[in-house]
């Protein structure tokens, strides 16, 4: 007999819109290691340990047009997961009248419209899977808006209120169950390393890969008894729904 008890995705196909970094790579190598066939959608290629069990499509989501394209493509045949996790914070944190119309356009581009796109190329596809688990990576922000993220919250609150949407509308089928995860504090990735200074201590932040334990069951369980809920993760891998407690705001006061 086949021991599948550490593989219990095998044969499942999965796609993770922005997985190259950060939660999105969590969860895409959380699945990878759970046996699931996982593409990866970003612009960069995933690299080190793990990224051997994941293939790579290169999509732009600044380039709509083949992005459309691409994923429209990926999302043709079996579809048993998908999570989208692309995510353009901005520069820095900056007061409204200090961001440039240019970095307000690029949030709404991938952090809105590219989570459209990614709903409208599988959504049609992961019906069809009876459930299909579509997950989205939200932020503490659409809880907590604070100075200095004006845009970054926006849009995040946009992304959550779409996909809150999406998941009325499957209520009475469930043929598609929508789950949000968010953490409950910082995250050490590649973009939050690019705002710090180079002697910053990152010992307090969360790490990706405490995004594993919750993107395995939800995965196996195709999201069974958390259709519509936003998930707050810890730092320990534990995690609890924002409706029992909202995450602690990680605002700061923000001068020009």
């Amino acid at each position: 007999m086949v021991d599948t008890s550490r593989t219990p995705l095998a044969g499942r196909r999965t796609i993770v819109v922005g997985g190259s970094t950060g939660i999105g790579r969590g969860i895409a190598d959380a699945w990878a290691a759970a046996g699931a066939d996982v593409a990866v959608c970003s612009r960069t290629k995933p690299t080190g340990s793990g990224s051997e069990l994941l293939s790579w499509e290169r999509v732009d989501l600044t380039e709509p047009g083949p992005a459309r394209d691409r994923l429209a493509e990926l999302g043709r045949g079996r579809l048993d997961a998908v999570c989208f996790s692309s995510i353009y914070y901005g520069e820095r944190r900056a007061l409204f009248c200090d961001v440039a119309e240019r970095e307000w356009r690029e949030q709404l581009e991938i952090n809105v419209t590219g989570l459209w796109l990614t709903l409208a190329a599988t959504l049609p596809t992961l019906r069809a899977a009876a459930p299909g688990l579509f997950l989205g990576v939200s932020s503490e922000v659409v809880f907590n808006a604070g100075p200095g993220r004006s845009g970054y919250t926006a849009s995040k609150a946009a992304a959550k209120a779409l996909l809150d949407s999406v998941a009325r509308e499957e209520d009475d089928r469930q043929q598609v169950r929508v789950v949000q995860v968010l953490p409950a504090g910082m995250v050490d990735s590649p973009g939050i390393r690019r705002r710090r200074p180079a002697d910053f201590d990152y010992s307090d932040y969360m790490q990706p890969s405490d995004f594993a334990r919750v993107a395995r069951e939800l995965a196996v369980t195709a999201g069974s008894y958390h259709h519509g809920d936003s998930l707050v993760v810890n730092g320990d891998g534990d995690w609890h729904s924002a409706d029992d407690a909202l995450p602690v705001s990680q605002s700061r006061s923000v001068s020009s």
